[in-house]
């Protein structure tokens, strides 16, 4: 505590900390020049940081020197389901394992408030065409998660400082927009900015309001929720300057799949942006949303807006209470995170998008980044073959490209009301037209909050969306998050009958391969009305700016313009059906949670015969076993854009999977195997998911032709023998062998998925050598106690002639960033040995993560801690 800097806050009967004061102590002039990520970053220091270390951390913000660490302290930690119930099952096992060694388990308990949100269990087996899809979806939701909701439940009643909205409610980022942020936090009479870490990379949401809101993996999430501080180094903040207006019809979705290309571009990794200029002055925070929201699609940490009268007004109309409302204003412009208060910002590196140059826009196949404007769609071979298609259609068959799946999805957009609104009347125009959907097409929609049906049916539009097959299936994350259901059977034999080329249309943020449906062999994002056009054009071959979607009562062609609503129609209906009493009367009695009995005991009783809640082995079998960095073996050689979902996929299990194999011998029937990710506080079943998506390319597996083989393949050493990963994993793991990953650029993209790294762990890698790292990936990795290493440049898998035969070795003092030597013995043509030694980067940045690495990950580092007394 530094309360040399505790002030009255002017207007109120609370306290702050005068960070501005704190700066200009140390360098007059500088406190302006700060970028707003800074600022905020230097009142937690001034009121958390020890004072033997306050100086020079705030002299690392001004001076923009990346030298030395500093700790940060997030007020909330938020989470969804499967990692946030993964993170508490870890917690669970740490109890039991801090018992056994004669520790209070009773003591373990998240110190900072969590708040877990049930959303990403709900699959959409019956589509939005079925009235009755909401209880239908819900029923089966909890008959399969049986286990892990009682478990959740448990944890209500067992930990201190945890929350829990059940099922059923909506997605966590929208309602931590809507709701949980309260942007300034008012805390034991004291003011100051609200931040949080989320166990989903999408958390940025809420930097929307400019609340520092940052996706980690669950392992970085216990840390937090167990009081320790997350050390960081000042991160590059690129500022992007928004100009220009958007042109008529474009919506907020255009907007950001045209920014992701831009920004994936610009090489913005691991950045925070700062969104600023008259494009964004002129946002309201739903569309500043859906750009946060986007963060890890272009690959930054942080995408902050300036809190404003927009702001302020998005407070008002959700229903925030209007002291709360007021307080944030007030300290924001005492403390200078007012929009006006940043003119003076300087920044090392600004980008500048023009808003008047997006174009109506899609994204796929396969990359968020992927953007195509839908006036290019033939042109870049995505549409065309349509008389060819229509032609199958009329033979009764589906179409080449057929659209089968169509989703309204993802806090992304749905947290838009103007992007719903829209949805809504375009689906009135076509109804009016007569145009319906495919019969092949599974439509839905699930909204991140019942405050979006509330408005949407204020607006008269919510009768439209359901007579066209987008009815409310959910509040949840749903297809999304690879949870889109079985197709109608029909529709499935047909499509692997005939090897079809099968597609999903979805406005949701992800659409790698394989994860929205295993049947879907590609994924396009479109905004809310773009999906329900699909879903009438019924293929991804119709070019959707340019053919006929069908006729009128006069036989007249009827084209995409003639249905999209406009900026004035959509505007004006927003402004009248959007109100704040719809927020209030879903937020409070969902915030009403009571007091909880306690839990008769603090360990908990696990089922020994589920395959969803397991006693994790962090003190048993590889965890547990040294690490010795020497003689590994490559369990996979892989490309660039190596995503979470390849290392751990979370969407349906299917029977001949490693893990289906598995369920079905526990006694599991197929219809109830549920998806990968429901089964995460389950090792035995996970650790089976280990790099299980069939469109993987391990470049160790290789035909005779000298193609690599796509699927989830290994090759044994030193027999040479392929076989199934798991296989391999299972010989590999009863050798005792240690492993290695080697890889190419942006290794571990895509969600903040600690599985991801578990998994890895638990076959026996030690290290991982890649040529870059997506920070949440990385951070996983070392929270596992897994060694990342990053080549130098111009050195990779390619120039040294890797092809998996070889043996690898780690030498040198590893601490951060630390050059250490990989040293790879391979046989020659010859007969002979040959040693190559190659430079690589410790990817440990900080000394923390070495202490978190040498104990062998995070938990074992807190148990050291704790048994030692070193915990408060």
């Amino acid at each position: 505590m530094n309360n040399n800097y505790r002030k009255p806050l002017q207007s109120t009967q609370l306290e702050y900390y005068d960070v501005r004061q704190a700066i200009e102590d140390i360098q007059p002039g500088a406190y302006a020049k700060l970028p707003y990520t800074s600022k905020v970053l230097a009142e937690q220091l001034v009121r958390r940081c020890d004072p033997a270390i306050l100086e020079q951390s705030l002299r690392q913000l001004i001076e923009r020197k990346q030298e030395h660490d500093f700790p940060w302290y997030p007020a909330r930690v938020v989470c969804h389901d499967i990692l946030g119930q993964t993170a508490l099952v870890d917690l669970a096992g740490l109890r039991d394992a801090i018992a056994e060694q004669g520790g209070d388990p009773s003591k373990v308990n998240p110190v900072v408030p969590t708040q877990l949100i049930v959303d990403h269990s709900l699959a959409v087996e019956f589509g939005g065409f079925d009235p009755d899809a909401f209880e239908k979806n819900r029923a089966i939701e909890d008959r399969r998660n049986e286990d892990r909701f009682h478990f959740i439940e448990w944890t209500k009643t067992a930990f201190e400082n945890v929350d829990v909205i059940p099922a059923g409610n909506g997605i966590m980022h929208q309602i931590n927009l809507e709701k949980m942020s309260p942007v300034i936090q008012n805390r034991d009479g004291l003011a100051f900015p609200d931040t949080c870490v989320g166990t989903d990379s999408h958390t940025p949401h809420t930097d929307a309001l400019g609340v520092i809101s940052i996706g980690v993996g669950g392992l970085e999430a216990e840390n937090v929720m167990l009081g320790r501080a997350s050390w960081m180094r000042l991160p590059d903040i690129i500022g992007v300057e928004l100009v220009g207006q958007r042109k008529p019809g474009i919506t907020a979705t255009d907007i950001v799949l045209a920014l992701t290309e831009f920004l994936r571009k610009e090489r913005v990794v691991g950045a925070y942006l700062e969104f600023f200029g008259e494009g964004a002055d002129s946002m309201s925070v739903g569309d500043r949303a859906t750009i946060s929201n986007m963060t890890p699609e272009y690959g930054a940490t942080a995408a902050m807006f300036y809190i404003d009268q927009n702001t302020i007004d998005y407070l008002t109309l959700t229903g925030r209470e209007p002291e709360q409302v007021k307080l944030v204003e007030t300290y924001a412009k005492e403390i200078g995170l007012w929009a006006s208060d940043m003119t003076q910002a300087e920044y090392p590196r600004v980008l500048h998008f023009d808003l008047s140059t997006v174009t109506r826009n899609i994204a796929g196949p396969s990359n968020p980044h992927a953007r195509v404007s839908t006036s290019d769609l033939k042109e870049k071979g995505i549409a065309g073959n349509l008389d060819a298609a229509r032609a199958q259609e009329a033979e009764g068959l589906m179409p080449d490209g057929a659209v089968i799946i169509a989703a309204i999805t993802s806090c992304t957009n749905t947290s838009n009301p103007r992007n719903t609104v829209a949805a809504g009347l375009l689906a009135r125009k076509a109804n009016e037209l007569g145009l319906v959907r495919k019969p092949w097409v599974k439509s839905s929609f699930a909204p991140g909050s019942k405050a979006a049906a509330l408005y949407l049916e204020e607006a008269g539009v919510l009768k439209d969306l359901e007579k066209l097959g987008f009815g409310i299936v959910a509040y949840a994350c749903t297809t999304c998050n690879g949870m889109s259901g079985a197709l109608d059977p029909k529709i499935q034999q047909e499509i692997i009958d005939r090897d079809l080329y099968a597609t999903a249309v979805l406005s949701g943020n992800r659409n790698f391969d394989g994860r929205i449906h295993p049947y879907a062999k590609q994924a396009f994002l479109a905004s809310p009305p773009l999906v329900v056009a699909y879903a009438i054009a019924g293929t991804i071959r119709f070019d959707i700016e340019k053919d006929a979607l069908g006729n009128d009562k006069d036989g007249n062609p009827i084209y995409l313009k003639d249905i999209w609503p406009s900026d004035e129609e959509i505007d004006a209906l927003v402004k009248v059906a959007v109100k704040p009493e719809q927020f209030k009367k879903i937020y409070i009695p969902m915030f009403d949670l009571g007091v909880n009995e306690k839990a008769t005991s603090p360990l908990y009783d696990w089922r020994p015969q589920s395959t969803y809640i397991r006693r994790p082995p962090y003190w048993e079998g590889a965890l547990a076993a040294p690490r010795t960095l020497s003689n590994m073996r490559p369990l996979a050689i892989l490309g660039d854009n190596i995503t979470t979902d390849h290392l751990s996929p979370s969407n349906a299990i299917v029977l001949d999977s490693a893990s289906g194999e598995y369920l079905k011998k526990m006694g599991v029937p197929e219809e109830d195997f549920n998806s990968y990710a429901t089964h995460r506080g389950d090792h035995l079943t996970t650790q089976r998911a280990t790099f299980a998506n069939p469109k993987l390319f391990n470049e160790m597996v290789v035909r005779s032709d000298g193609t690599i083989k796509q699927g989830s393949k290994a090759r044994v050493e030193p027999e040479g023998e392929v076989m199934r990963m798991w296989e391999a994993i299972e010989i590999y793991m009863n050798r005792k062998q240690p492993l290695i990953i080697i890889a190419g650029k942006d290794y571990g993209q895509g969600s903040s998925r600690d599985w991801a790294a578990k998994g890895v762990r638990l076959a026996g890698v030690e290290a991982i050598v890649a040529e870059g790292f997506e920070r949440i990936h990385r951070t996983n990795l070392v929270g596992m106690g897994v060694l990342p290493l990053e080549f130098k440049l111009g050195t990779d898998r390619k120039t040294l002639g890797l092809d998996g035969t070889e043996l690898y070795s780690v030498i040198g003092n590893i601490a951060p960033r630390s050059t250490l030597t990989l040293v790879i013995e391979r046989s020659t043509d010859d007969g002979k040995n040959q040693i190559i030694e190659v430079p690589v980067t410790c990817r440990l940045d900080t000394e923390e993560e070495v202490h978190v690495y040498e104990a062998g990950g995070v938990l074992q580092r807190f148990a050291q801690d704790f048994l030692e007394g070193n915990v408060a």
